[in-house]
């Protein structure tokens, strides 16, 4: 038992430091995507949308997924910066080209149309579940 204890003595503030810096990576992509919608979320989402919420709700575990690959295949506290900040602006830029291609859509979400909200919460996803995947093979390389 006494291993155990050594092991979370040597092993938690590693822990610590990597899950904070991807915790804030992700607080900071996710204030730059708010920033880059055309609509306002949280406004909305105070204000009683709940498309609004839906849709915000989406980007923010897309954004998690990518940031969870890396977080779960760095190899080094520099490496999960790095990776991680491609696989986040891979994915603000994969979300800026979905807003682009579902026209109407910052009035769809303001009238509280949920439909909208569900198929940007599924194509985030979609991308942001292949861009994870994709970060799987440099780690392998880097690995190997």
């Amino acid at each position: 038992m006494g291993a155990v204890f050594q092991s979370f003595q040597e092993g938690f503030p590693t822990f610590l430091m990597w899950t904070g810096t991807a915790g804030l990576m992700l607080i900071i992509a996710v204030a730059i995507y708010v920033l880059l919608t055309p609509w306002k979320e949280l406004a909305l989402v105070r204000g009683g949308n709940g498309t609004a919420g839906l849709a915000l709700s989406g980007a923010i575990v897309g954004l998690a997924i990518p940031l969870a690959s890396c977080l779960a295949s760095s190899v080094s506290l520099p490496d999960l910066v790095l990776w991680g900040m491609v696989s986040l602006i891979l994915q603000l830029l994969a979300y800026r080209f979905t807003d682009l291609l579902l026209r109407d859509l910052p009035r769809r979400i303001q009238e509280d149309e949920a439909g909208a909200a569900i198929v940007l919460i599924g194509t985030k996803l979609a991308s942001a579940m292949l861009l994870a995947a994709g970060l799987w093979d440099p780690a392998l390389q880097r690995l190997g």
